[in-house]
């Protein structure tokens, strides 16, 4: 590591300036109407070799504001040692004219390079989270923080995972021909129930692989905004959604299989609503699987939190769960595109999960974030005073205070 040391030492001038500068948050529809009407490369390529390294910067500055107990870990530094090399790949084509030889071609490989490196930062983020949770314990403070980093780390990592995505389908070879009509990485008319069908298919298969059973799958669809008859579709990434659908699957078959196993009646359905209004795109799965105390709905978003054994990362085996990820960073795609997720339960019977997106493919700006003054207070401010009361550990003994007579 003495080697990624000595290059962030001598590139930190260059990660500060591109820091200064805040991200460019895209629309659905920008995106949606440059790949369809005005696809240029050229134009890419400017917007990308500043805006890459922008957000890759924001990213690099606030990291190092972490516990450096938790920077330490070995986890950690192979992140960060990616985000560096990453980011001196783009310096590359800083001054690159378009028209300047193979600067186009070289961009498009560096640009999937950079991408398969990145592939596995989530799980190894996570194994550092975990290093530092074995080895240090619980601390609330500084759970705060790594809570408040890994939602801004994470959503830097969709937005730009996004837009590397777009420029290779729209310029590269890798397009999908199973979807032609995709846009990069968008669907323009984005069948949501079918979406709802692969992402449940996908987890039964996980889920019988530990169950050797899985609760089967009830969908409606409910078109308030068009004609009721009509599939309900939206401009949307199907990745994305099918990411959030799998975790919430898998969720509520684990929950289900864990509380009927053994039942006479069988397991109980998973039922899934998909609703259009004026404003929202909504989805709710459904379970019957016992449901979560009111208290530990907020520890489900919890990255230091995970009600599943840690699996291994070596295990050629999809996890059902353990990593404590998967409902955040769902959240966090929700999010993305000023949508969100929420979990209702009712402890005892089971859970709603609801997924909320934006209709209209006009109001989804990416939410994106900046690194800047208020971040860096965050991270610098100790835990304040409970100003709400806390229960008493034992009852208070009223007798005492008796009137006598």
């Amino acid at each position: 590591m003495r080697l990624y040391a000595f290059l962030l030492q001598n590139h930190l001038p260059k990660i500060e300036y591109y820091s200064r500068f805040s991200p460019s948050p895209l629309s659905i529809k920008q995106f949606l109407e440059f790949g369809r009407d005005n696809a240029c490369e050229k134009t890419s390529y400017m917007f990308l070799r500043k805006e890459l390294p922008v957000r890759l910067a924001n990213t690099m500055r606030e990291v190092n504001l972490l516990p450096d107990r938790l920077l330490s870990q070995p986890s950690v530094k192979l992140v960060q040692k990616w985000y560096l090399q990453s980011f001196l790949e783009l310096l590359e084509f800083e001054n690159r004219k378009p028209e300047d030889g193979h600067a186009l071609n070289d961009f498009l490989e560096t640009l999937i390079e950079i991408r398969n490196r990145h592939n596995d930062v989530v799980p190894t983020m996570a194994q550092g989270v975990i290093e530092y949770k074995e080895k240090f314990g619980f601390d609330p403070f500084v759970s705060s923080n790594i809570q408040y980093f890994l939602d801004r780390f994470y959503t830097n990592r969709i937005s730009f995972r996004m837009l590397i995505n777009q420029h290779t389908l729209l310029f590269g070879n890798d397009i999908n021909p199973a979807h032609p009509k995709h846009i990069g990485s968008i669907d323009p008319s984005c069948n949501v129930a079918e979406v709802v069908t692969d992402a449940y298919e996908t987890a039964k298969m996980v889920c019988e692989q530990y169950y050797q059973a899985a609760p089967e799958l009830k969908i409606e669809e409910f078109n308030a905004a068009k004609a009721p008859q009509k599939p309900i579709q939206a401009v949307y990434v199907p990745s994305h959604l099918f990411h959030m659908l799998f975790e919430l699957f898998k969720n509520a078959m684990r929950a289900t299989n864990d509380l009927h196993e053994g039942s006479k009646e069988g397991l109980p359905l998973i039922k899934a609503k998909v609703t259009l209004g004026i404003e929202d795109l909504s989805v709710k799965i459904s379970d019957r699987g016992g449901g979560v105390a009111l208290r530990k709905i907020d520890r489900l978003f919890n990255y230091t939190y995970s009600t599943a054994p840690t699996p291994s990362l070596d295990s050629k085996r999809v996890p059902l769960a353990g990593f404590g990820h998967g409902l955040p960073i769902s959240r966090l795609y929700a999010r993305y595109f000023q949508g969100d997720l929420k979990l209702y339960s009712m402890e005892g019977v089971g859970t709603d999960a609801v997924i909320y997106l934006k209709a209209l493919s006009s109001e989804s700006f990416e939410r994106l974030p900046v690194f800047n003054k208020s971040a860096w207070r965050h991270y610098q401010g100790g835990p304040g005073a409970d100003d709400w009361s806390n229960p008493s550990k034992e009852p208070r003994d009223t007798s005492k205070y008796k009137a006598k007579r």
